[in-house]
């Protein structure tokens, strides 16, 4: 240390708020201010770090300078304050005791992948946790899903129940280790344990298998294509060998789940590159901290099953992400299906009581453990975009825009997600929920319900707005009790009391009623109805950080279905206006949705009803239906029995696919859609014109005609053109419509700026095709990358309307 004079002495009193609890921040300060020579101390509080430095005005500023450019790798600093204050005469630099504070509230961490200095350890035989599961340190290791209350000690987590040896004690208190103050620390002799639990048909089924002996038989169960259950971080998941068909069918036949993709998990990056095309772009996300599942289009004979994806060329792969998943991919060697631990539409089972009472029909054996969740958490899911082998390359996804905030910069994405990777979440959960959207305005506390399917809630404070992980489709009691569990943790960690409500514009949705019987719970006014496309839009604005005195928007909203203001399903809307109000200012032709709901699970009866709305019925290809099917939906739809009108994209994407014979039956969300994007032949695709429409102009709103589009790919069915084929035009078409209807509104109203949203934008195609169109037409566009353009990102968008609307009502 430089001796000064006290003359010289400085202090400053500093505080820090973000993500700096639980990420080895304390002893980072610790060690940045004793190798400095300063003086003073450094504590957590409920609303993150305060710290007090002395010493020399250089030495001093060098260290304000440091904490935000040394940071650790899983620290987020969103705000620093500094002031002067008078030298104490402090003799060293200390880490003082955590202190509560009434109404305070810090951001948390999500959970992290397995870091490589963990996993070093976890395959090192000299090394004291050498094939230890719960091995974790500052950088890595369950955050949120152990967390009960604020600040962040272990007494206030689940690993309160397991005391340190002194070993780890040792680490613990050591500022110079890199477990200083990790709550998670354990090691073989004082932490967490892992048993194996067999069913009936196994030959453990009468005993319990305990450590080594436990996952050497649950990795020779999964070999032999068994189907495991095991604990992970957020809840428990479904194991079984992805190579092996028949594990495979055994595990959907006992699911319930007959056709929607499974992830699978690789032993490592290598393996994946074998398997899949892994852009630079989807290797960063594939072994970033957060570890999702990453979509990625598979290779030819890889050696995954069929029927892992059926009807599919796309993979959702993800790399182990707990010491746990690293031993047994290690053991198994080979890919392994992970799914959720669940029936289809039910919540992950999240302790060992009940996922030996909910998942004894599906596994095979348990592979359980004493560390308990507090919190649910789902595998997250991320996709890339194509990867260079697709025509036009990668760059081509980038739009123009002038603005950092709407390509997802640092200061609004959070951590992880790097500017220039451009991810587009379709499921968020680990490794993102619970950090929040940095809202570009300062919002009240605000409950926002969310939607019926893939729902997530949303709290706002300050600027933030806190997007729950997902739940999930609240069609159930357990889910709905997932819900409510999930909405007591986010209010009580973040300290949220909300003053207004926000739901959907459905009278009969779940999320509805929970929006209103909160309200009337609480005392507050009745909660305000945002409609569910506007809510799309509201969404990718706060998204992308779009400020509210930026001006005005087109907003584009396609997707399934949603209750429109005037009591029919929308879900292909243009509109236009900003965060005060939206005016709805085109959509697609009305066309009968015959059954309603029912139509979703068989996309033949949207296709014939289209066709006989438009009056094709003579180009209809008969040999696709069955004649007396054909002539009841008719009769529905002549008489309006049971056939509510639809302007929904996404519905117009299930009768294409009908119509070229690819899904005539759904049995989960999309499935038409996404098997219609599937059926272009990705590898082989050229330009290609789109087919024909009708903008028209003299109505209000403006109508997009869809009679020549229904002739044209009924033109191309009976002249013998390829499937293949036609579904890339009709991609094209839909790319197109969305310009040309977006250039028309321009022209009426000046606005350069597109917000797009809506399930329908999950399709990757659908955007290689559009933002370049969109670019060079001259748009802006605002994309999401925090939360999902599905469901999963509306009540985001409701608690943004919410915020620029003070009375109940209808925005």
């Amino acid at each position: 240390m430089n001796t000064v004079t006290t003359e010289e002495i400085t202090a400053r009193r500093i505080t820090v708020t973000g993500v700096v609890q639980g990420v080895g921040f304390r002893p980072f300060i610790y060690n940045l201010a004793r190798g400095m020579g300063l003086t003073g101390w450094v504590l957590n509080h409920s609303g993150g770090v305060d710290i007090v430095v002395e010493g020399s005005m250089s030495d001093v500023a060098g260290f304000m300078a440091a904490l935000e450019t040394q940071a650790p790798p899983l620290a987020h600093v969103v705000t620093l304050e500094a002031e002067r204050i008078t030298p104490r005469g402090f003799e060293t630099f200390e880490i003082r005791h955590s202190e509560s504070q009434e109404g305070r509230y810090q951001l948390i961490s999500p959970d992290m992948a397995t870091c490589p200095d963990c996993r070093r350890e976890l395959f090192d035989p000299e090394d004291r946790r050498y094939r230890y599961p719960f091995t974790n340190c500052t950088n890595c290791g369950p955050r949120f899903t152990i967390i009960e209350d604020i600040p962040y000690d272990r007494p206030k987590t689940t690993m309160r129940v397991f005391p340190m040896c002194d070993e780890c004690l040792k680490e613990y208190e050591d500022p110079g280790d890199r477990r200083f103050h990790a709550q998670p620390n354990a090691c073989p002799v004082c932490g967490p344990q892992v048993w194996l639990v067999g069913v009936a048909q196994t030959p453990w089924a009468a005993q319990t298998l305990t450590r080594d002996h436990a996952l050497d038989a649950a990795a020779s169960l999964l070999r032999n294509g068994k189907v495991l259950a095991l604990k992970g971080l957020g809840g428990f998941q479904l194991a079984c060998d992805a190579t092996n068909a028949d594990a495979v069918a055994l595990l959907r036949e006992r699911k319930r789940r007959p056709h929607k993709p499974f992830a699978i998990m690789v032993p490592g990056l290598a393996t994946a590159h074998e398997l899949c095309e892994v852009s630079s772009e989807a290797e960063a996300v594939l072994t970033s901290p957060q570890g999702p599942i990453v979509l990625l289009d598979g290779r030819g004979d890889n050696g995954i099953a069929d029927n892992v994806a059926p009807n599919n060329h796309t993979l959702g792969v993800m790399l182990p992400y707990t010491p746990l998943h690293h031993i047994l991919l290690r053991d198994v060697g080979r890919p392994l299906v992970m799914t959720s631990g669940n029936l289809s539409e039910e919540p992950i089972a999240k302790d060992n009581d009940e996922a030996l009472h909910r998942l004894a029909p599906l596994a095979d054996a348990f592979l359980l453990h004493d560390r308990d969740i507090h919190a649910r958490y789902d595998d997250s899911v991320v996709s890339v975009g194509y990867g260079q082998g697709f025509a036009g390359g990668k760059d081509e996804l980038r739009p123009r825009t002038s603005r950092p905030q709407a390509t997802g910069g640092r200061d609004v994405r959070g951590p992880g997600l790097e500017v220039g990777i451009k991810p587009q979440m379709m499921r968020r959960a680990r490794g993102y929920a619970p950090f929040p959207v940095r809202l570009p305005f300062e919002a009240p506390q605000i409950f926002a319900a969310g939607p019926l399917l893939k729902n997530t809630f949303t709290l706002t404070r300050d600027n933030y707005a806190f997007v729950s992980q997902h739940i999930g489709d609240l069609e159930n009691l357990d889910t709905l009790e997932h819900y409510q569990a999930a909405l007591d943790t986010y209010r009580h960690l973040f300290r949220i009391e909300p003053r207004r409500v926000a739901c959907d514009l459905h009278p009969d949705y779940v999320s509805t009623r929970l929006a209103a019987a909160f309200a009337r719970h609480h005392g507050l006014p009745a909660p305000i109805h945002v409609q569910h496309h506007k809510a799309h839009i509201y969404s990718c604005l706060a998204d992308a950080g779009w400020e509210p005195d930026s001006g005005a928007v087109i907003g584009v909203a396609f997707d399934g279905t949603g209750y429109g203001e005037d009591e029919r399903i929308w879900g292909g809307e243009w509109f236009v206006g900003d965060y005060r109000g939206l005016e709805r200012v085109a959509h697609l032709e009305y066309l009968p949705l015959p059954g309603g709901d029912a139509a979703v699970q068989h996309p033949w009866r949207i296709a014939v009803a289209y066709v006989h709305a438009l009056g094709l019925d003579e180009s209809l290809p008969l040999g696709e239906f069955c004649p007396a099917d054909v002539m009841r939906i008719r009769t529905m739809v002549d008489r309006n029995l049971n056939a509510p009108l639809t302007s929904s994209m996404g519905r117009l994407f299930d009768a294409v696919s009908a119509l070229l014979g690819i899904c005539h039956q759904a049995s989960y969300e999309a499935q038409p859609a996404i098997e219609l994007e599937q059926a272009v032949a990705l590898r082989a695709v050229t330009p290609a014109l789109g087919y024909p429409f009708e903008l028209d102009e003299d109505t209000v709103p403006y109508l997009v005609r869809l009679t020549p589009l229904f002739e044209a790919i009924l033109d191309d069915l009976e002249d013998g053109k390829g499937v293949s084929e036609i579904a890339l035009r009709f991609h094209v078409t839909a790319a197109e419509m969305m310009t040309h209807v977006s250039r028309v509104i321009r022209e009426r109203t000046g606005i350069t700026t597109l917000a797009i949203g809506g399930g329908v934008f999950q399709n990757r195609l659908l955007l290689h095709l559009a933002l370049p169109m969109l670019a060079r037409a001259g748009f802006e566009v605002l994309l999401h990358n925090q939360v999902p353009f599905n469901d999963g990102g509306i009540s985001l968008g409701q608690a943004a309307a919410a915020a620029f609307t003070e009375s109940d009502g209808s925005v």
